[in-house]
Parts: C-alpha cells; sequence; structure tokens
C-alpha cells in the first residue's frame, strides 16, 4: 500500500521567487500566498516553509501552524485525481462501504493516502449533498451515483491513466 511519505517529488524552489517577490513583507498575505504556492506545485512543500516566513517577516512556526490549521492546505503530495467517497447516513445505508472497498482494492491505498504514481488520492467525506443518488462519489468535480461495483470499476478505469501516459511519451 503507498503511504504518503512514500509519495516524494522534488520540488524546484527556484519557482517560489516570483509568488514570494509578489507579497514580500505584506504579513497579511499569508493566506493567499499558501494559496498560490499550492497552485503551483499541488501542495506546500517542506521546503518551501523557511522562505515564506522569510519572505513575510514571520516566524516558520507561524506558517506552519497556518499551513496545518487550514484544511484547504496539504503537506503532502495529492493526487491529479482526488477521490472522494461519501459515507453519510444515505449512502451508508445504500452500500458506500462496498464502494470504498472497491476503490481502496483498486487503487491499493486507504483513506488519506495517494498512489505512489500521484494518479489518485482518496478521501471519505460525511456527505456529499446527493443523497438522491446515493451511494455516491466524486472524481474531482464529477458527482458518480447510484453506485454498484461494476459501474465503480468503469469509473476507476475513467481515470485511469492511458499507457501512453504511463510510457515515456512514445507511440
Amino acid at each position: 500500500m503507498a503511504t504518503n511519505e512514500a509519495v516524494q517529488q522534488e520540488v524546484d524552489l527556484d519557482e517560489l521567487e516570483p509568488i514570494l517577490e509578489a507579497f514580500k513583507g505584506e504579513r497579511w498575505g499569508l493566506i493567499p500566498l499558501l494559496q498560490r504556492v499550492q497552485e503551483k506545485y499541488g501542495y506546500i512543500p517542506p521546503d518551501a516553509i523557511e522562505p515564506i516566513a522569510r519572505s513575510l517577516r514571520l516566524f516558520p512556526s507561524e506558517v506552519q501552524g497556518v499551513v496545518t490549521f487550514y484544511s484547504q492546505f496539504y503537506t503532502t503530495p495529492r493526487g491529479k485525481n482526488i477521490i472522494r467517497v461519501c459515507r453519510g447516513t444515505a449512502c451508508h445505508v445504500r452500500g458506500s462501504g462496498s464502494v470504498l472497498k472497491i476503490v481502496k482494492q483498486n487503487l491499493g491505498i486507504e483513506p488519506g493516502e495517494t498512489t505512489p504514481d500521484l494518479n489518485f488520492t482518496l478521501e471519505t467525506v460525511a456527505c456529499l449533498g446527493a443523497c438522491f443518488l446515493a451511494p455516491t462519489m466524486m472524481v474531482n468535480r464529477e458527482y458518480y451515483g447510484k453506485l454498484a461495483p461494476p459501474r465503480v470499476m468503469s469509473v476507476l478505469k475513467q481515470y485511469a491513466p492511458s499507457k501512453k501516459e504511463e510510457g515515456n511519451g512514445e507511440g
């Protein structure tokens, strides 16, 4: 199984400089700066905390505190496709447990983890607000409802990397 610790990637912090420059010395700009950093890298790289703090004249612990306080910020790389399986009452009663089981088995990860190829991150949520479609899951911003095992497999296949993407880019 993949763990977030195993999913690491090299981050070019030179690409951070233009973002830092836009907010240099502006303590109020911490959250918008963090949002831009996350847009750039897909998460807040641990190596970016000190340069961010220096740029805004903050302590690294202040920056880290904000990153860990807000659930919108991630400290590990996330998958290209975010799968959210609803665990709300309506979905639970209609079989979201089996939906989650199929996703976990197919991807080899647990909720909160990312596949080693960075294609999928799996999350469970209390409610997706689509109870009438129970059981429901989302992939990125797309809802999939009234799920049964074959349909779950079909949805996952839609987001699997193509052979061309997996290879060296040829053929």
